[in-house]
């Protein structure tokens, strides 16, 4: 074929070829590029299960968009023959890469990641990949990873395209329930990957054997030599990520790709630190702790908002501790229901002890138990049952909290002792009430919201001097505003700030309530000193309060105090790795500070922890269209279109952007959708302003811009460093409302 002309693609060269196809490069002479043709070789071609594999091929592999997954562009039929058009990259297969011999660390876990991140995005779409091998993986001459050959290719649900009773794959790379002909998941090339990780630490794959048959029996029956073994100074964290890849039992393995991705990201970044693999992932010598979700004992289980409220409790309390660092809450809460084990978690959390527990309750009667963990050795340092009345829940806590203390030799002040042992309300079914309402307002929608503010009212109203529920109202309604679920802000400042007044006449020293004050001051007030002072306070009060310095950064934001904010968010995520918020947040703050490759590194480290983010799109989209990459812009926004029914930013954003790509009456026509929700419901009139002056309508915009301030529209706060509101700074009638607003000078 080599020289031929087949439709419009001229054969230049053989690439290889396999089972199931031969591969050509040739040259597309309509569009004088390079590509690959994919035959179905021509005793294949009169199967009807080797046409429908094909093309069931080209349908799974088109329909994935990734750096990591080799692009497909057609699929053709030339007398008979189907063939695939894809990508051609220049390179070599991993198994030529392997074939030389073992791959150093760092260049093996650069691979790995690649593919994990390939993979991830084909589960995302419900494929399952059932043949990764190395000889499916291409390194291009500029070092990346492309997945490959989607020939046996399963989506989600719907029937493998093989004979029943029939394996499908490459033996010595399937993983025991393939190799069993059972129904299959993304568990499946968690394990592949595993074994090509082994191949390419020792340069030989973890299963030998001279026939298939022999391959199976040992994959479904023996272990693999370890990797230490055939290698020295192999990271022993390396070892420990490939074991629990190729663990036989599914359930034992990691669980998504996700999963695997953190822990190889995270040894890669300590090698590249000059951290050791064992270093890195044994906890520091400082004292450290994680509050896991306490487990529902009760028969009904029905006491989950119980459970979650004291670990909650423990880790306010605990948080106000100076030498005792603590994972943070949502960080520690995404291990619910995992079932993973104790020492795994204290290295993802890099913490060196972890409190479990479990709690029963039946009408007034509790039975707690607590026990507290070293995740080095296994071993248990202290441990407690308690049975008594709901009202003794208060010495409860303070005996949990002080017997983690104690055993973790930590030295307490008097100011954190007096903290520890405070407690915040003497009615316990005050307090219960409290617990449930903070549960439903955990939960981050409007229903959620609902529901936590009327069980905070009834706590306030069966113990009035309760400071806890009065800063949970403030926080409930602030969020409100901040998710916009159609508060306006006057009204949002309102109920907020009653019930913050209250919390704070009550006590002075919840960091909870000054981190809402602070919230209310930068967002609604503008008092940019109170502001300043109150995300300060809260967090002198509780340093370890991620989600406030992520907050505090977007202050300094607005403040044009860019190197701060990114000090703090970076801080932020540092204490709460496993929180997305902090990264998506991470992402804007680049973003405003011009820094906008390094905000892609931070969409990429959010959407690995949570891949329907909405607020990772949407500052991502901002990037895109401050440099001038328009159609990823526009994907960006039309993504978040699918996961969040409404969002001003984003309507705001595809009028610019339909705009810029001239479609200027969609662009109008969005204008006027939001002037229109307006009259019936609140919408930011700062992004009216915005959309109106740049379609040219710059009185309209200015007037919007006018009402935007009356209404204390929380976009303002960025009204000197959004990129959004350039052109409208451009104008001159923009200086005396700069001067209204009263920005500090930086």
């Amino acid at each position: 074929m080599i020289g031929t002309t087949i439709s419009h693609y001229k054969i230049l060269e053989k690439l290889g070829g396999g089972g199931m196809g031969v591969v050509y490069k040739a040259h597309d002479t309509r569009l004088d590029r390079a590509v690959a043709l994919k035959f179905l070789p021509p005793d294949l071609t009169r199967d009807s299960e080797a046409r429908e594999r094909f093309i069931h091929e080209a349908k799974a592999a088109s329909a994935l968009q990734h750096a990591n997954i080799c692009t497909i562009h057609d699929i053709e039929e030339h007398d008979g023959q189907l063939f695939i058009v894809m990508d051609c990259y220049e390179g070599e297969t991993l198994k030529k890469r392997i074939d030389r011999g073992p791959l150093k660390i760092e260049e093996l876990l650069d691979i790995a990641v690649q593919i994990a991140l390939g993979l991830q995005k084909a589960h995302e779409k419900g494929i399952v990949h059932r043949d990764i091998k190395p000889a499916n993986i291409l390194i291009t001459t500029d070092d990346v990873a492309k997945i490959v050959d989607f020939g046996l290719a399963k989506l989600t649900g719907r029937s493998v395209l093989t004979k029943s009773g029939t394996t499908v794959g490459t033996a010595a790379y399937m993983s025991p329930e393939q190799a069993r002909g059972e129904q299959v998941d993304q568990r499946t090339d968690i394990w592949s990957l595993g074994v090509v990780m082994y191949e390419m630490v020792t340069g030989r794959p973890p299963f030998l054997a001279e026939y298939s048959e022999a391959i199976v029996y040992r994959i479904l029956h023996e272990e693999p030599e370890a990797i230490t073994g055939l290698r020295s100074k192999v990271p022993m964290e390396l070892e420990r990520i490939v074991k629990k890849a190729v663990a036989k039992n599914a359930e034992e393995r990691f669980q998504n790709t996700g999963d695997i991705l953190v822990d190889l990201k995270n040894l890669r970044k300590g090698l590249e630190s000059g951290v050791s693999g064992e270093a890195l992932f044994t906890p520091k010598s400082a004292a450290s702790i994680a509050v896991l979700p306490f487990e529902d004992m009760s028969t009904q289980k029905d006491q989950e908002y119980f459970c979650d409220g004291i670990a909650e409790e423990l880790i306010n309390a605990l948080s106000h501790i100076k030498d005792l660092r603590v994972a943070a809450r949502t960080t520690a809460f995404s291990f619910r229901g995992t079932k993973q084990d104790l020492r795994e978690v204290g290295r993802k959390l890099n913490v060196n002890t972890v409190l479990e527990g479990s709690i029963r309750k039946a009408g007034n009667k509790l039975r707690i138990t607590a026990q507290l963990i070293d995740v080095v050795n296994g071993y248990h340092l202290w441990s407690e049952k308690f049975e008594r009345e709901m009202g003794d829940i208060f010495a409860i806590q303070d005996e949990i909290s002080m017997g983690i203390v104690e055993n973790l030799k930590v030295k307490l002040l008097p100011a954190e002792k007096a903290t520890i042992e405070k407690r915040y309300g003497g009615d316990p079914e005050a307090y219960n009430l409290y617990l449930r309402g903070l549960y439903f307002y955990n939960k981050a929608t409007p229903d959620g919201l609902e529901k936590g503010l009327r069980y905070f009212q009834e706590a306030i109203d069966k113990d009035a001097s309760f400071a806890l529920p009065y800063t949970a109202v403030a926080m409930a309604f602030l969020l409100y505003g901040m998710l916009g679920f159609g508060l306006p802000p006057v009204e949002i400042l309102a109920k907020s700030k009653a019930a913050l007044t209250k919390a704070l006449e009550l006590n002075d020293n919840l960091a909870e309530a000054h981190f809402i004050a602070g919230g209310i001051a930068h967002n609604i007030e503008w008092d940019w000193k109170a502001a300043e002072n109150h995300f300060e306070k809260a967090l002198a009060l509780n340093p370890g309060m991620a989600i406030c310095r992520a907050y505090y950064a977007w202050f300094l934001t607005a403040m044009g105090r860019f190197d701060d904010a990114m000090k703090q968010v970076k801080k932020a995520q540092e204490i709460d790795p496993l929180t997305t918020i902090c990264y998506a947040m991470g992402v804007g703050i680049h973003c405003t500070a011009g820094k906008l490759d390094e905000g892609i590194d931070q969409f990429h480290k959010a959407i690995d922890l949570d891949p329907n983010f909405a607020l990772a799109y949407m500052h991502v989209g901002r990037i895109y269209l401050a440099k001038g990459m328009i159609e990823e812009a526009r994907s960006a926004f039309e993504k978040i279109l699918k996961l969040v029914p409404y969002w001003e930013g984003t309507d705001l954003a595809l009028g610019i952007i339909y705009d810029l790509q001239g479609e200027r009456e969609k662009a109008e026509k969005i204008l006027e959708d939001l002037i229109e929700r307006k009259k019936r419901m609140y919408v930011s009139s700062s992004m009216i302003a915005v959309l109106a002056y740049h379609l040219g309508q710059q009185e309209k915009g200015f007037d919007f811009l006018e009402t935007a301030f009356e209404e204390r529209d929380g976009f303002m706060s960025y009204l000197q460093v959004f990129a959004e509101f350039a052109e409208l700074r451009s104008d001159e009638r923009m200086k005396p409302l700069l001067r209204r607003m009263n920005f500090p000078r930086n």
